[in-house]
């Protein structure tokens, strides 16, 4: 036997769904899983060529296609899956009525955007130097986003449609903090974060809007075949998340940390480290910088020189 065996070997493992990938499905998942791992090792690359100080953003998004292709070698081997009832029946393929019990559902998918979602959320709102309570309840609203897609996917009932209109709402909540508030903030800090952020946000915000709408042709309305559904949602994943992780990283280039108050100490390659000597510093990722005196220090708002302290929340 040759060619792609992972079904046959993996068949009846989590259930048998009566409408599954067949292995041009297959195929196509491990094509992505190929796609996630060789951008992974690109983007860790690129942070290979950067000071320590100056890698946050290479391993956040090098995290983010390696879950992403730890995922896709699932569902390409067939596993990650469970059958769950469907509420319409498909018709219009060769087999006829071939969606009127079970449909194999990716629930590994769900755990994948759980975790790789909320890091592509902290790229771009970090790139615009966004407040940590507008990125925490953004991270949020997000994760709401995913469990009542993941819900909603498992009902078998029309009840599925009220877990789906949730998830939309956060989903929208996520589009303004995006669209609104960290566009604002980008700008704030000048034209390198804004054209960056901007560029990457509006990817984000045009491929996020296919998601509901695979949801509701794949979990939801059970349209497509699932070897359909695998093209539709691995496109976009592709567009989510190399795609993205590349203009994010040439973005970059041009982007100091410290500006975006993000500096660390590197007391192995103190020459090289990515702090400025403007007087300022950060404590931390997501610290305050401090109005500091000739040598910089600052205790209960005065500096050491005898002059008031002024303090800016990142």
């Amino acid at each position: 036997m040759s060619g792609n065996q992972a079904l046959a070997t993996n068949y009846g493992i989590g259930g048998v769904p009566d409408l599954t990938i067949t292995n041009h499905g297959s195929d196509w998942y491990f094509t992505v899983c190929a796609i996630m791992t060789v951008s992974s090792l690109a983007f860790m690359g690129m942070a290979m060529t950067q000071p320590r100080t100056h890698r946050l953003f290479h391993y956040i998004t090098a995290s983010i296609t390696f879950v992403a292709a730890i995922a896709y070698f699932t569902m390409g081997s067939g596993l990650g899956q469970t059958p769950v009832q469907v509420e319409f029946q498909r018709i219009g393929s060769s087999q006829g009525l071939d969606a009127a019990g079970t449909r194999g559902f990716f629930y590994v998918r769900y755990i994948d955007w759980f975790v790789t979602t909320p890091l592509l959320l902290l790229d771009l709102l970090l790139t615009a130097g966004v407040p940590v309570p507008s990125i925490a309840v953004t991270i949020l609203a997000d994760e709401i986003m995913i469990v009542t897609g993941l819900v909603g996917a498992l009902v078998p009932s029309s009840y599925k449609w009220g877990f789906w209109l949730f998830g939309m709402l956060a989903f929208f909540f996520v589009v303004y903090q995006l669209a609104f508030v960290g566009r604002s903030y980008a700008r704030a800090l000048g034209p390198a974060p804004a054209k960056t952020f901007n560029m990457c946000g509006v990817l984000t915000l045009v491929v996020w809007f296919i998601y509901p709408i695979a949801w509701g042709l794949c979990e939801g309305g059970n349209v497509l075949h699932p070897d359909s559904e695998a093209i539709m949602y691995g496109i976009t994943d592709v567009l989510a998340k190399p795609v993205f992780g590349i203009l994010l990283l040439m973005g970059h280039r041009n982007i100091n940390p410290v500006d975006l108050g993000l500096s660390t100490h590197d007391p192995l390659n103190s020459g090289v480290q990515g702090e400025k000597t403007t007087g300022r510093r950060s404590n931390g990722f997501f610290g305050k910088k401090h109005a500091a005196g000739t040598d910089g220090h600052v205790a209960n708002g005065v500096n050491t020189t005898g002059a008031p302290a002024t303090t800016t929340t990142v």
